[in-house]
């Protein structure tokens, strides 16, 4: 098949672990690999934002990258980008009728505004997976989502308007079936990993004091705050936050200057070390370095740090929310808490910390179902028969396919 993959915000060969480039990033990049390897043709289209570099390159692992120019060609916050999408729209629209892909995906709303736009009346079907939805984000943030008025409404319309949804979790199904969603439109395909480039090994310093490791966007809602603050009831215990800008850029960066902060405050400062941005072929060592990962967001569509950390075989204290209510089973791979309740977290710690066997059986529990259920080849196989199905609906509409 020729597929087009769009991602206005999430360049896939962006640097990880910036404001807005997290999991997304990693999601399309993987996505796409995988469709390659599959014998696809792939290409990613994204948003231009900065003037250097080509408007077109062919990736390593053989899918192509274009970088649509839509607004000025700098770094903007992804909330202030709708305004830039009718544009954006209109030349992916030029891009896909030379093309002609038998199907477009489109990752996140503003990507599926574009997407619809630019294939109506063209017949090219749109998959949609919105990877983090405006009601949620309304419900949790209240007065601090920074989200466009307008964004939850667009999200309804595009349940409508587009042929298939790939929600990342059950949770996310029922959320989107609130938002008029009709039934049977929706496969839910999880999120991946690689387990190759994942995998469990023994820490470095295996007589080093007991070691935390929380991975992702510096963002308040991811919880982080929390975690520094369970860090008061676990002495003796280090905490290693990686995310952000470069290690050199760090002490100019907002979040960061929050955290110290907080950690200086709560007289944790010495236990809690910021390693900036991590390159993603060093992540695993970084994980595997650790006892327990900690990933406690106070919402999430899905959560791909527990699986990397399942697929390094480390135990993960999550929060009950979203993908994180699929992928972490509690008393097996780890331990699930409520989301904003730093005394829940150091208590699920402690217990894992002072429990050396059924940490380790956690660990090879985690590994099993890293491999056998979210392996990326087994997400991407998924994700091309949803394809297929969407596309054949298309070519043959007298056809009847059965979800």
């Amino acid at each position: 098949m020729r597929i087009a993959l769009v991602s206005e915000h999430a360049d896939p060969l962006a640097a990880i672990g910036g404001t807005d480039a997290g999991g997304q990033n990693v999601h399309v990049a993987a996505l796409a690999a995988g469709l390659v390897r599959r014998g696809h043709d792939v290409t990613v289209f994204t948003r231009r934002d900065t003037t250097g570099g080509a408007a077109a390159v062919r990736c390593e692992d053989g899918y192509v990258v274009r970088r649509i120019t839509a607004g000025p060609p700098t770094d903007v916050p992804k909330d202030e980008l709708l305004q830039y999408m009718p544009a954006f729209g209109a030349r992916l629209r030029t891009h896909l009728e030379a093309e002609r892909p038998d199907l477009v995906h489109a990752h996140f709303w503003m990507s599926g505004l574009a997407s619809r736009d630019a294939t109506r009346g063209t017949g090219i079907p749109v998959v949609q997976t919105f990877h983090a939805l405006g009601s949620v984000k309304r419900r949790e943030q209240g007065d601090a989502d920074t989200s466009p008025p307008t964004r939850i409404d667009h999200e309804r319309r595009l349940c409508r308007d587009v042929d298939h949804v790939v929600a990342t979790c059950a949770d996310e199904v029922e959320e989107l079936r609130e938002l008029g969603l009709p039934p049977g439109r929706a496969s839910v395909i999880p999120c991946g990993v690689d387990t190759d480039l994942f995998r469990p090994g023994p820490r470095r310093d295996p007589d080093g004091p007991p070691r935390l490791l929380v991975v992702g966007r510096l963002v308040t809602r991811k919880g982080i705050g929390n975690t520094v603050e369970a860090l008061r009831d676990l002495p003796g215990v280090e905490l290693v936050i990686a995310g952000g800008p470069r290690r050199d850029a760090l002490d100019a960066d907002p979040a960061v200057v929050r955290l110290r902060a907080l950690a200086d405050r709560l007289g944790v400062a010495d236990r809690v070390r910021l390693v900036g941005s991590v390159a993603r072929p060093d992540v695993p060592a970084l994980i595997r370095d650790c006892d327990v990962v900690v990933a406690v967001p106070w919402y999430e569509p899905f959560g791909i740090v527990p699986l990397e950390a399942m697929a390094c075989g480390r135990p993960v204290v999550g929060s009950a929310v979203g993908g994180l209510l699929d992928s972490v089973v509690p008393g097996e791979t780890g331990e699930l808490v409520a989301p904003r309740r730093p005394d829940q977290v150091a208590r699920a710690v402690r217990g894992l910390l002072d429990d050396p066997a059924r940490r380790a059986a956690y660990g090879v529990a985690s590994r099993r179902r890293a491999v056998e259920r979210y392996d990326w080849r087994r997400v991407v196989e998924q994700t091309e028969t949803v394809y297929r199905a969407v596309a054949g609906v298309h070519a043959r509409p007298t056809t009847k396919v059965l979800r």
